[in-house]
């Protein structure tokens, strides 16, 4: 029918929005963390990386809240507290491994892990969600992970060689897939079990986010240290308080695409984003980008474009009833959504 019609592709604009969304705060967020922890101060380096955690799940804490009385949505926690805080602390500890893996492994690298985030998401899927993936959910899986891995490969793409690419690198790169596949799985179970709004989660997760870090900062005597060179360069402050800006932005996209389309899409999304980052760092440093790389970046496109057009095809299909279970939670979940 028309309406059918019509709201597919209604969809299919919002999650180009939100992708969109992602992929530009991120990318911002990537090139503010860069200069923060690379460039002096007045002579001086900044070396808290947790602080910065800290800065950004306070301003997301902030923000949910304020938008959570705008929405005039109760304040009280929809799920169990341990269920926000399991959600909390697997991200809270992927970014650390991440950050910690950047000693061991060079930046492609650790880019080309993470284009590896569909499979553990859709293997933390089947395990806890107990879901069900078509053949064309792994396909595309596959040719995007191939198309990264390609990219990767095939010309230069070293930022700061460490020499020292040891193994303890590669296995901070595996516990940062294993938590952060998990992360944004358990947040899609969340929205579904408990029908948690997205601003209700941005609260209870950041909030413990945030006791995580200072207690982290406490325990390791960094807290004192930080809170005195954000007083001594104000120029930090303010580069601080537009990267805390840029990811509570990418906050809201994510939450608001993880919560209409699942953890799939999510992951498809970061995978242009790792592309976009490889490409804009070309751009910047002036690097020729290979015939063999553009083959992979196209491979992945071409990926990613079958998907939301199969997507699309999808939802004007009546015969929803005859599919695996995961392309008929998505069908019901948009009804359940008043059709957005």
């Amino acid at each position: 029918s028309m309406s059918d019609n019509s709201s597919s592709r209604a969809q299919a604009r919002w999650c180009a929005f939100y992708g969109a969304g992602i992929v530009g705060t991120l990318v911002l967020y990537g090139i503010l963390q860069e200069g923060i922890m690379t460039v002096k101060y007045d002579g001086e380096l900044f070396s808290y990386s947790v602080f910065l955690v800290l800065c950004n799940r306070i301003a997301a804490v902030s923000f949910a809240i304020l938008m959570a009385l705008v929405q005039q949505e109760p304040l009280v926690n929809k799920a169990p507290i341990w269920k926000y805080l399991l959600v909390s602390l697997s991200s809270v500890y992927a970014s650390s491994c991440q950050y910690e893996a950047l000693k061991y492994v060079s930046f492609a690298v650790q880019m080309l892990g993470k284009s590896f985030k569909m499979m553990p998401v859709m293997i933390w899927g089947i395990i806890i969600s107990r879901k069900s993936y078509g053949l064309q959910d792994w396909a595309v899986a596959g040719a995007v992970t191939l198309g990264s891995t390609e990219f990767l490969m095939t010309g230069p793409t070293d930022s700061k060689a460490h020499s020292d690419s040891s193994a303890k690198g590669f296995m901070l790169l595996l516990a940062f897939l294993v938590m952060d596949g998990l992360t944004s799985t358990l947040q899609e179970k969340l929205f579904k079990e408990h029908q948690t709004s997205k601003y209700n989660q941005m609260m209870y997760v950041n909030g413990l986010s945030a006791v995580t870090s200072i207690v982290t900062l406490i325990a390791t005597g960094q807290l004192v240290p930080a809170l005195e060179f954000s007083h001594k360069h104000p120029a930090f402050m303010f580069d601080a308080t537009m990267l805390s800006a840029s990811a509570v932005a990418s906050q809201f996209f994510i939450y608001s695409q993880v919560k209409e389309f699942g953890a799939l899409v999510f992951a498809a999304t970061m995978n242009v984003r790792q592309v976009c980052s490889i490409i804009l760092s070309y751009a910047k440093y002036r690097n020729a980008i290979t015939l063999f790389q553009m083959f992979g970046l196209f491979i992945v496109f071409a990926a990613l474009f079958y998907k939301s057009t199969a997507a699309m095809l999808e939802g004007r299909s009546k015969k929803a009833e005859q599919q695996p279970i995961l392309r008929q939670e998505k069908k019901t979940r948009f009804e359940d959504e008043g059709k957005v």
